[in-house]
């Protein structure tokens, strides 16, 4: 694939369907596969299956990015309680004055 071509997918709106050529299982169930052009190339967004006259929808699920988002989560909650301590610690104050009694 040329840079021109990649640029000329990417001037396509994004969230724009890619429907793949319909499979016939051995089964009798028809599938057919949905993406969604991307920087990268295409990204699966899932797939349509049409069984005994009823279709029904199957989300990719992807579990890299539900990762990163639980590994996020723990490093800006992390980050925020580091900055919490910094600014003022759990421990009481302590301060030593000194008095003169006459």
């Amino acid at each position: 694939m040329t840079l021109r071509e990649r640029l000329n997918e990417l001037s396509a709106p994004s969230g724009t369907p890619i429907y793949g050529e319909p499979y016939q299982t051995p089964d009798g169930a028809t599938v057919i596969t949905v993406t969604e052009p991307g920087l990268f190339g295409p990204r699966p967004r899932g797939i349509f299956v049409i069984s005994g006259g009823e279709a029904r929808w199957v989300c990719d699920a992807n579990g890299e990015r539900v990762a990163l988002l639980g590994v996020l989560t723990g490093l800006i909650a992390a980050a925020f309680a580091t900055a919490a301590l910094l600014k003022r610690p759990p421990w009481p104050d302590t301060s030593i004055t000194i008095t003169k009694h006459a």
